[in-house]
């Protein structure tokens, strides 16, 4: 039976530290290489999309700001962490906020109007 309630699950500013996300993108990679080699990438895929195993994975990987980020963070650390590497995993990871570094940044934002 599977346990129901209530979670406050603030939202927070701000992003990993470099240091952090490096350490993140390694154990990343080893965690999902190995769940792909003891049981296949349909496997990974059906982990991560359990929301209980994925908040989880976050944690494992040393991400602990609640949910806030933590899908965008971590989807980044695997995508990162499988680049190259995608037909020897059977995987491609996609998310993360890759795409805002390719972009030049806007001077300033308009609040109401600049959603990323």
């Amino acid at each position: 039976m599977q346990q129901t309630g209530i979670a406050h699950l603030p939202l927070h500013g701000g992003k990993a530290p470099a240091w952090l996300f490096q350490r993140m993108v390694r154990l990343g990679r080893e965690i999902v290489r190995l769940i792909i080699e003891d049981h296949g990438p349909e496997e990974l895929l059906i982990r991560i999309s359990d929301p209980y195993w994925f908040q989880s994975l976050g944690c494992v990987l040393g991400f602990d700001w609640h949910s806030s980020g933590v899908t965008t963070t971590v989807c980044g650390a695997l995508k990162v962490g499988l680049k190259g590497r995608e037909k020897e995993f059977g995987i491609v990871i996609a998310g993360g906020k890759a795409e805002l570094h390719a972009r030049p940044r806007r001077k300033s934002l308009t609040p109401l109007t600049d959603f990323h």
